[in-house]
């Protein structure tokens, strides 16, 4: 199965360790077994990777699925590291719109749509992105993910029930602690966990990284 679609498989809950700045840390994700990874080129995240230093992601492809994080950013940046074999998948994490969404879409780009979750209401808009996955993360004005705070799941099964084809991803505080109750709750395709797998931001603690895994009976 292509990893994509595995990763997005709702059989199971996958793993998706986002945050990652080195290819060590890479290596070590794929040597557990962990499903994605996600790289962050917003240059103002704590997590940010410089698009020229990025050239090791190359040596990942079809070993882990590897995800470009973005906010906001024009597309020729994402599909330029889609082209040069950097990146399998484009996530928008900022304020970007069905009509930024669609870009992608028609170069043939899976996309992830991040929308940060406070009501709702909220969600409204989230199926018009037509993305290939919809990940939920706590609102977050300005900051956009890797908070480490969390929302309300009841929002994530509410969209569950309206939009049963949509694969959705949960992210916003999941640890090692509650990722079992995540996943039995909502019963997401995956978990992304950015702080929560850290021993300070953009530096992997494999320790949690290995509990996570634990946690999802992987």
């Amino acid at each position: 199965m292509p990893l994509l679609a595995r990763f997005l498989d709702t059989k199971t809950v996958s793993l998706k360790i986002c945050g990652v700045t080195k290819l060590d840390d890479a290596d070590r994700l794929v040597a557990l077994g962990v499903d994605a990874l996600g790289v962050n080129f917003w240059p103002r995240s704590k997590r940010f990777l410089a698009p020229e230093t990025a050239a090791w992601l190359r040596d990942f492809s079809g070993r882990i699925l590897r995800v470009g994080v973005f906010v906001n950013e024009v597309p020729e940046l994402p599909l330029r590291l889609i082209r040069e074999g950097l990146l399998d998948a484009v996530q928008l994490h900022g304020d970007e719109t069905p009509e930024d969404a669609a870009i992608y879409q028609e170069a043939g780009v899976p996309l992830i749509k991040a929308i940060g979750v406070k009501t709702p209401d909220d969600l409204a808009r989230a199926a018009d992105f037509r993305a290939n996955s919809i990940l939920l993360d706590a609102h977050a004005p300005g900051v956009y993910g890797g908070t480490g705070e969390s929302f309300d799941w009841n929002a994530a099964l509410d969209f569950k029930k309206r939009h049963p084809q949509t694969p959705i991803i949960l992210a916003g505080g999941i640890t090692p602690e509650n990722a079992a109750l995540a996943a039995s709750t909502v019963r997401p395709a995956a978990l992304d966990v950015a702080s929560g797998a850290e021993l300070s931001p953009g530096i992997k603690d494999f320790d949690k990284v290995a509990a996570l895994l634990a946690a999802l009976n992987r």
